[in-house]
């Protein structure tokens, strides 16, 4: 059987696949046990036998689809993972058929030099058209972030690559911030420890006042933080920080600012969101992942930075059969990253765009944050439902009678019956039920109807 009849087997396969998770009749989530999967896959038969092509090779991916967890589902509002426009799940075919690692420009330049357009089109997004700006693609938020706070340390200690820290350095951050930076910190041999937080949700005077005290903390402990975390948004519950209030206090104290805009970045495309991000251009750099909001394939994520020499900086490294004098009509990336090998990344996001038009983009942004809006006034109507804050993404977190293991309990009974996949995080020191819609079969009937069973799920006797 040749390539391409069996590409039309697969994409049939995938066709019913999407069909029948837009329209919500399967479980949106199907947890089997490890070893059950393996033996439902017949894993150990089919390496034995090898020449997996054809119709058995489309007989896997039938099973294989059946087993995974159905983002386009409308009940699919765990976590933020994009809903993948088809035209960038055919993108990262041809990307994993080329296989052309791009960080060195010979090696890919029809993928590096849609990488450079990408980044161009996203520093313009952030405001950053000065010729200084630069920037990367990576795969995933973390790796964006520890890039990031390693070009801080290093604008801040340049001799610190090669003699190491010295001991005295420390971070600053909102309390609310992403795990990565801990393990930036961890793997940067700053020490999680050394991170000091300022509350989330300050402004104003409160927000100078909890950032000079978490200064002040560290200086008593013999610390020198060199860069301060913003979240735009928090992972918890969505929650966007003042930025240009924080970009104000880390210039009076000489500070790096960094904003983790994973989640939030995409705002910048939304003229009625946007504002969220107020100051966003102030900021030294910016995480923004395109894989959670911008329909891209995982992973793809931008780190950008308002004068790349500092990027350029962060990392210093030899070797002779990659760094030399050479001829070369593109850009190496190599020197921004801590990956060597890497996909065409901006391959996926350019898809994506230009299958949905900018405006088409913009559109499905606004769509989910204005169900999640939506739902958050009908929420509050409801006898019984409670939700901490009012969102200000596509996040929603809310809680129903009982205690914590309650929410828990409820969560745990909803992924087994399968029609919804939702997850928890703690808001206001309390367990709460999360959603992250995404998916555009998701309406707000959806939701009420989540809303509903998890109230009967709770029962009447719940207390807390």
């Amino acid at each position: 059987m040749s390539f391409l009849e069996s590409v039309h087997l697969v994409y049939a396969e995938l066709e019913q696949y999407h069909r029948e998770s837009a329209s919500g009749e399967p479980p949106v989530v199907n947890q089997l046990p490890t070893r059950e999967i393996i033996r439902e896959l017949d894993l150990e038969a089919l390496l034995k036998k090898g020449n997996l092509a054809g119709g058995a090779f489309a007989e896997f991916i039938r099973r294989y689809l059946s087993l995974t967890v159905r983002l386009h589902h409308p009940g699919s509002l765990a976590h933020q993972v994009a809903v993948p426009h088809p035209a960038a799940a055919l993108a990262t075919l041809v990307e994993g058929f080329t296989n052309n690692p791009m960080a060195i420009y010979e090696m890919g330049p029809a993928a590096a030099s849609i990488e450079a357009f990408m980044i161009d089109w996203l520093l313009g997004k952030v405001g950053w058209k000065s010729p200084d700006a630069g920037g990367v693609l990576t795969h995933g938020g973390s790796l964006a972030n520890l890039t990031a706070l390693v070009a801080a340390r290093s604008s801040s200690v340049p001799d610190a690559w090669k003699k190491g820290n010295s001991g005295e350095l420390g971070l600053l951050a909102s309390e609310d911030c992403h795990y990565s930076i801990t393990r930036a910190a961890g793997i940067m041999g700053i020490g999680e420890e050394n991170i000091y937080t300022y509350p989330a949700g300050a402004s104003g005077l409160a927000l100078e006042e909890g950032i000079g005290q978490a200064l002040e903390r560290s200086h008593s402990a013999g610390k020198r933080p060199f860069a301060v975390v913003a979240n735009a948004c928090s992972t918890a519950a969505g929650q966007f920080e003042p930025l240009r209030e924080v970009a104000a206090v880390c210039r009076r104290h000489g500070l790096w600012l960094h904003v983790d805009g994973a989640h939030g970045a995409s705002a910048l495309l939304s003229q009625k969101h946007r504002g969220r991000l107020d100051g966003v251009e102030l900021a030294d750099s910016l995480t923004w992942d395109a894989h959670k909001l911008l329909r891209t394939p995982g992973l793809c994520t931008a780190l950008l930075v308002r004068d790349a020499r500092t990027l350029d900086a962060a990392f210093q490294q030899d070797a002779s059969y990659l760094f030399h004098d050479k001829q070369q009509p593109g850009f190496d990336s190599i020197h921004r990253t801590v990956e060597c090998t890497k996909a065409a990344l901006g391959l996926r996001l350019f898809t994506v765009l230009a299958a949905m038009g900018e405006a088409g983009v913009v559109e499905y942004v606004d769509g989910l944050i204005e169900v999640t809006q939506k739902a958050y006034q009908a929420y509050c109507e409801i006898p019984g439902v409670a939700c901490p804050v009012e969102p200000q993404s596509n996040i929603l977190c809310f809680r129903v009678p009982g205690d914590d293991a309650t929410q828990l309990r409820v969560r745990d009974r909803l992924l087994a019956e399968g029609d919804f996949h939702l997850s928890t995080a703690m808001v206001g020191g309390r367990r709460h039920l999360r959603i992250v819609v995404t998916s555009p079969a998701t309406t707000l009937a959806h939701l009420r109807r989540l809303a509903s069973r998890a109230l009967e799920l709770a029962g009447k006797n719940g207390s807390g």
